[in-house]
């Protein structure tokens, strides 16, 4: 990446397709504003408003244009000068008209990735001997997306869905494991989140960030994640935990949340007997995923920082100049892409397992 500095002298530029074709010039010199948010745990949106007034003809100008009707495909490329990258693919939901006194009547057309066809109707349904990969399998493939889904290995006898959404349940099935429900596209993913990745890009204190606020609590941390349960068919007690040091990385720290709060205020447990769990090996996965969820909040942080593509919800981004315990890695939760005529920023949310 081109440092901040450099990133700032050059023109920002972006590009909305609707359908695999780039706008009309004429409608694309109309757009304001785009926005585009992106978030690991609800789906993602984009936003953009264009002139919607033809002041020669005296009427609605996109409006009432196919381009612009619900359900039509939309992609956002932002970037700088000719090298763009796409931010955002999903479709339109919304359209709101923007009329205030005098001023330019304006169109803001709404999306949304293709969760939002997960959140369409209450539902219950009954899943049986099956894994968590392969009940997100089926949902996706009955939503008109294509599963690509990393397998949970557990299979599960008998899962309820109470009248929730296909996407509540399958968030609360993720966040028993560590798991996240993204869409790419087309595609469902549902996998472990990806801290343990290596970062995409480096921003720097003086050169990217515009501003930032990390917060560093011990007060959510415990050394070990307990679970009680009873298995049902072996008519026996299920005991299982997952300890500091079960940390799937420490993302480049040295000491993790559960750790350090070990070290300072002892091996306090959290016991969880309010989760049912069937057997031993959903009690074991409970307790791993429970203890590296908690981990990942030991850090948290909100910014800004000048507009930048590859920063996407999901990724892992370095941070320096900030001092040992605060440079590293971060895992981003949420961005929020905005390019208007006073330029390009992306605002971050992200969190950090260790110190």
């Amino acid at each position: 990446m081109a440092s901040g500095s450099n990133a700032e002298l050059a023109a920002p530029e972006f590009r909305v397709r609707v359908n695999g074709r780039d706008l009309p010039p004429d409608a694309e010199t109309d757009v304001k504003t785009v926005i585009v948010h992106e978030d690991v745990d609800a789906p993602s949106m984009c936003s953009f408003e264009i002139v919607n007034w033809d002041e020669d003809q005296q009427k609605v100008k996109w409006s009432d244009s196919d381009d612009f009707k619900p359900g039509v495909e939309v992609e956002i490329l932002i970037g700088y000068r000719d090298s763009v990258v796409k931010v955002f693919n999903g479709e339109i939901t919304g359209l709101e008209l923007k009329i205030h006194g005098r001023e330019t009547l304006l169109l803001r057309v709404r999306c949304h990735d293709r969760r939002h066809r997960l959140m369409r109707g209450k539902k219950s349904a009954t899943y049986v001997s099956m894994k968590d990969s392969d009940i997100a399998s089926q949902i996706a493939s009955k939503a008109g997306l294509s599963p690509q889904t990393d397998d949970t290995s557990v299979q599960h006898e008998h899962i309820y869905q109470h009248n929730q959404t296909d996407l509540e349940f399958l968030i609360e099935r993720a966040a028993r494991i560590n798991f996240e429900v993204v869409v790419d596209e087309k595609k469902l993913l549902f996998r472990p989140r990806k801290n343990d990745q290596g970062e995409v890009v480096t921003l720097d204190r003086e050169m990217d960030i515009v501003e930032f606020y990390p917060r560093l609590t011990t007060m959510n941390q415990v050394a070990e994640i307990g679970l009680r349960g009873w298995d049902p068919e072996k008519k026996e007690a299920i005991a299982a935990k997952a300890s500091a040091g079960q940390e799937n990385s420490k993302m480049g720290g040295a000491s993790s949340g559960p750790s350090m709060a070990k070290e300072i205020f002892g091996a306090a447990v959290a016991l969880s007997i309010s989760r049912p769990v069937a057997n031993q090996a959903e009690a074991d996965q409970f307790s791993k995923g429970r203890l590296n969820e908690m981990a990942l909040a030991f850090i948290t942080g909100d910014g800004v920082a000048i507009g930048n593509p590859k920063l996407r919800a999901g990724k892992v981004i370095k941070i320096v100049g900030l001092g040992k315990r605060f440079s590293g890695q971060y895992y981003l939760t949420s961005v929020m892409h905005t390019y208007s005529g006073k330029g390009y920023r992306t605002a971050f949310s992200v969190r950090r397992n260790a110190a």
